[in-house]
């Protein structure tokens, strides 16, 4: 692999954010960003300053914003039930590490999502820090997830308790079972948000006849498929699909896992732009449509993740990137192709 020339150095990006007027009702005037944007071997810093555009909303569905100077952390997306959701979030798979603090840290930085699941073992924690950093319930969107083997109905029961919310803003099913669609697993979501448990319901993992096989049994469409998506491994088809069916990519794993992260060609365009080969990443779904959840339980990486709203990829460097797809998985496949 050939190495980044001396003039652009590889950033790694580790970014403190100094914010101004800022509070959890979410009003604020300006946001001062601070960022030191470290070289792994000449530790070169940087610093600049940026506007944030308070109020702005996404399109529908699967409708990518304008530019990154129309957007903030509080950005929303508009599902297709007439809620919003925002476009970035914090991932919890594995932040089994100071749970509660990171969480806390999160929502003072202003991130607005927090993803987890039943299975993750990080809702307990999860409670402790929302409870920690005293934000409002209305001012955080929740989603957790059901097991395949579960009771839909009785597992966001237990989640809820476990997370100690009344209810959460969206409840997925984690993955397809075995055999079938989970049409039962999806009559229970609904039955939950009927009663008021979760405000809108979605899947994870799931492929475009999967989809459809619900939505055939129940006239119930998904608002979110959750799925690994990065420029390394994403599906056209299944976009275009989300787009018709106005339903939202939530994008999980887009940093690959760090595995990707020194790819030669991202690596450059991070050059490029000033930025870290993360902040790249999560740049590429923000100006696709797709709503990142990057994991971070590191502060200096949680400060990095969302210092994305400053800057905008140039189309030709878009698409560069698209042109990276392998239907790569930092898993091994993609469960939706």
């Amino acid at each position: 692999m050939k190495m980044v020339p001396a003039k652009l150095p590889l950033p790694t990006a580790r970014s403190h954010r100094q914010r101004t007027g800022w509070n959890r009702a979410g009003k604020e005037n300006r946001q001062t960003y601070v960022c030191r944007v470290a070289d792994r071997n000449t530790f070169t810093e940087r610093m600049f300053g940026c506007e944030s555009t308070a109020g702005f909303h996404g399109q529908t569905g699967m409708s990518p914003p304008n530019k990154g100077t129309d957007m903030d952390p509080k950005s929303e997306i508009t599902l297709h039930t007439g809620k919003k959701m925002p476009v970035l979030g914090l991932g919890t798979w594995q932040l089994t590490n100071d749970t509660a603090g990171t969480v806390a840290a999160a929502l003072e930085l202003g991130y607005a999502m927090i993803d987890t699941s039943g299975d993750y073992g990080t809702q307990p924690g999860i409670a402790d820090g929302i409870n920690r950093s005293g934000i409002e319930r209305a001012d955080f969107f929740l989603v957790t997830k059901v097991e395949e083997t579960d009771d839909a109905y009785l597992a966001t029961r237990k989640n809820l308790d476990e997370l100690r919310l009344d209810y959460a803003d969206l409840m997925l099913i984690h993955r397809p079972p075995r055999a079938g669609a989970g049409e039962d697993l999806w009559q229970g979501l609904i039955r939950a948000k009927e009663d008021g448990l979760a405000k809108d319901i979605g899947v994870s993992n799931y492929s475009i006849d999967l989809i459809d096989a619900l939505i055939e049994a129940t006239d119930e469409v998904p608002t979110v498929n959750q799925i690994e998506w990065s420029p390394f491994g994403y599906s056209d088809g299944m976009m275009r699909y989300a787009q018709e069916k106005k339903i939202v990519i939530q994008a999980y794993s887009p940093l690959t896992r760090t595995r990707r992260l020194r790819d030669e060609t991202l690596a450059g365009i991070a050059a490029k732009y000033r930025k870290s080969p993360a902040q790249v990443l999560i740049r590429w779904n923000l100006q696709r449509g797709s709503a990142p959840l990057p994991k971070a339980n590191q502060r200096q990486h949680l400060e990095e993740n969302i210092a994305v709203f400053d800057f905008d990829i140039g189309e030709e460097d878009l698409e560069t990137l698209n042109r990276l797809n392998e239907r790569y998985s930092s898993l091994g496949t993609l469960p939706y192709i």
